[in-house]
């Protein structure tokens, strides 16, 4: 009994302590906020993923600051309710909704088609859509799911919209990574994860390949006036990890430490607005500062090996 009494007694003594402490937590754990008061009006932003989560908030920071923002989704029926709250907040009458699915070609061939069409320029690309650790299945054209979305099925739509991008200079490219790329490997050997499939590791190394597509397409912008960086938004509490039980449990229990999608959204918005990273390509970031980058994702070779390996993979030639 005395032993019952103990254990009630700590667990009584730390709800106390994070019921007063835990909203100071929670800002600490916050991390950095975009302090810039840089205007888009007239500019064009467009985010993938941007009905829910980090994306969302990031549509609507951006349409407060004038941007006519496209908020390209698989889900048009979210993405239209979101396109609503967004005009409500913000009274912005500029956010429109196209379908986009990263897991086809064929949708995002069609989904830049009609964007070169009907847009006469786009300032910021926000590569921000992703899944998260889910069960092993393929996208329509045969990719591992996580890779074919977080990576290549970017990549094309970059490499489709970059003509246009070039001609709305200066320009910038943000490309949502995570700080799990730290424990990513480029398995060359089973890129589509069919020898075998740790949904983790499957993440892990689509976030490296964010990072080294990054780092790539970097150095073939150079001198084009339009300029690429990758960020790591933070823990944030969203959809993504709805594919895993334990990550959902670890969100809930540490909740006070985990950030909100207006707090995961900053260091995406900073990259996008920032007067001081006009020129910055190429780099990293994290609570709007520049942030580490592991040993494998600072590769040369194995960025050059995966562009090349992409572009056979997508058929398409990039020079």
């Amino acid at each position: 009994m005395p032993v019952l009494f103990t254990i009630i007694g700590i667990c009584t003594i730390t709800a106390l302590l994070l019921a007063a402490f835990g909203p100071y937590i929670r800002r600490c754990a916050g991390g950095g906020v975009c302090t810039s008061s840089a205007r888009l009006d007239g500019k064009t932003v467009l985010i993938t993923g941007a009905n829910t989560g980090i994306g969302k908030e990031t549509a609507r920071e951006l349409a407060q600051r004038g941007a006519r923002v496209i908020l390209a989704c698989r889900d048009l029926a979210k993405a239209e309710a979101t396109a609503w709250e967004i005009r409500e907040v913000t009274g912005s009458k500029q956010i429109v909704v196209r379908e986009l699915d990263l897991a086809d070609k064929a949708s995002i061939y069609q989904f830049a088609e009609n964007v070169r069409q009907e847009e006469k320029q786009i300032n910021v690309l926000i590569n921000n859509a992703g899944v998260m650790m889910c069960p092993f299945s393929k996208t329509r054209d045969g990719f591992e799911m996580q890779f074919g979305v977080n990576h290549l099925g970017h990549f094309l739509l970059t490499y489709l919209l970059l003509d246009l991008m070039k001609s709305s200079v200066p320009a910038r490219i943000v490309n949502v990574s995570s700080f799990a790329h730290i424990f990513g490997r480029i398995n060359f050997e089973d890129l589509q994860s069919e020898k075998s499939y740790d949904g983790g590791m499957a993440y892990c190394q689509s976030k490296l390949a964010n990072i080294l597509f990054t780092q790539e397409l970097a150095r073939h912008l150079k001198d084009t006036k339009v300029t690429v960086n990758s960020v790591h938004p933070g823990a944030v509490k969203s959809e993504l990890t709805r594919h895993s039980s334990i990550m959902s449990l670890a969100w809930r229990v540490l909740t006070f430490l985990i950030k909100t999608p207006e707090q995961g959204a900053q260091t995406s918005i900073y990259c996008a607005v920032a007067e001081e990273l006009r020129e910055i390509s190429g780099k990293h970031f994290s609570d709007c500062s520049p942030a580490f980058v592991a040993p494998q994702g600072r590769n040369d070779a194995t960025a050059r090996k995966l562009w090349d390996i992409s572009c056979k993979l997508l058929e398409i030639r990039w020079d």
